[in-house]
C-alpha cells in the first residue's frame, strides 16, 4: 500500500524505450482531439507529417498512430512524452512546434486549447514563445 501512495509523488519513467517518433505522434494526437474532436484534416495531417518527418510509409505511420492514441490515454500529462524530447537539438524541438502548428491550423481553426497545449509543450521542451510565435504565425498564415 505504502508503494501505492509513494507512486503517486514520483514522476513517471519516460517513454520506456525513448521513441521521439512515438512522444511526437502521441502530443499530436493528444493535440487533435483536445477541442473535443480530432478532425479528418488533422489526422491526414498527422499521418503526413509522421511520413514525411520520419521517412515512414503508410502502415508504418497507423502503428505509430495507433500506439500514440494508447499511450496517449494511459498519461495523465506530457511529462512522459517532452521529457523524451527535451533533449534534442534545438532546431529538432523546434520542428516539433512547427508540426504541432500545422496539426492546429489542418481544420482551419484554432481552438484556444490547442493554442494552450502548444504553448505548454513548447516551454516543456525547451522553445522559447518568440520561436513559438513566429511558427504560429508562418503556419498560420499559410493555412
Amino acid at each position: 500500500m505504502f508503494e501505492a501512495i509513494t507512486s503517486l509523488f514520483t514522476k513517471p519513467e519516460p517513454l520506456a524505450n525513448h521513441d521521439p517518433k512515438l512522444a511526437v505522434a502521441a502530443l499530436l494526437v493528444h493535440l487533435a482531439a483536445v477541442d473535443g474532436q480530432m478532425s479528418a484534416e488533422e489526422r491526414e495531417t498527422i499521418k503526413t507529417t509522421l511520413m514525411e518527418q520520419y521517412g515512414l510509409d503508410e502502415a508504418s505511420v497507423e502503428r505509430l498512430i495507433k500506439e500514440a492514441a494508447a499511450r496517449d490515454a494511459e498519461a495523465v500529462d506530457f511529462y512522459n512524452f517532452t521529457s523524451t524530447l527535451s533533449g534534442m537539438e534545438m532546431d529538432e524541438r523546434i520542428n516539433i512546434i512547427r508540426m504541432m502548428w500545422t496539426v492546429v491550423f489542418a481544420d482551419k481553426e484554432n481552438h484556444e486549447m490547442e493554442d494552450n497545449m502548444v504553448w505548454r509543450v513548447a516551454e516543456l521542451i525547451g522553445v522559447s514563445s518568440r520561436d513559438r510565435t513566429i511558427l504560429r504565425k508562418q503556419i498560420g498564415s499559410a493555412s
